[in-house]
């Protein structure tokens, strides 16, 4: 039998269950890396006579299979207020010269003097 080696990281599962439960992420094998992340930015909608910027990395995601990634960040504080965005990519899109992206969307959290939301859309960098 052959040890291969293997790295990576546990995290626990924020879920309303009585189970406990981690996420496994294998971040190497045999010395290669097998998991890839990508930035991501962007401006939200105007919405109650502002906007806020957003910016953060989403959580690693395996490489060379088909796969998603989840996101999550704050935005910028803006008239005294700032608002979180998480969600679920779409799946990868191949790019041309290597690589791929994905798109991303959604609705942030509810917050403000005059509770209000954003919307938000735009594409991942290029896997890193």
């Amino acid at each position: 039998m052959n040890n291969i080696p293997v790295k990576g990281y546990f995290l626990n599962r924020r879920e309303s269950c009585n189970e406990h439960s981690h996420d496994v992420y294998i971040t190497s094998w045999d010395g290669r890396p097998v998991y890839h992340v990508h930035p991501f930015s962007g401006v939200t909608s105007y919405d109650d006579g502002h906007v806020h910027q957003y910016a953060g990395v989403t959580e690693p995601a395996p490489t060379g299979v088909p796969h998603v990634h989840r996101y999550f960040t704050m935005t910028s504080v803006n008239q005294g207020h700032n608002h979180v965005i998480q969600g679920v990519t779409g799946p990868a899109i191949d790019v041309p010269g290597g690589g791929h992206i994905h798109y991303f969307e959604g609705v942030t959290t509810v917050n403000g003097m005059r509770p209000h939301t954003h919307h938000y859309k735009g594409g991942t960098g290029k896997d890193s």
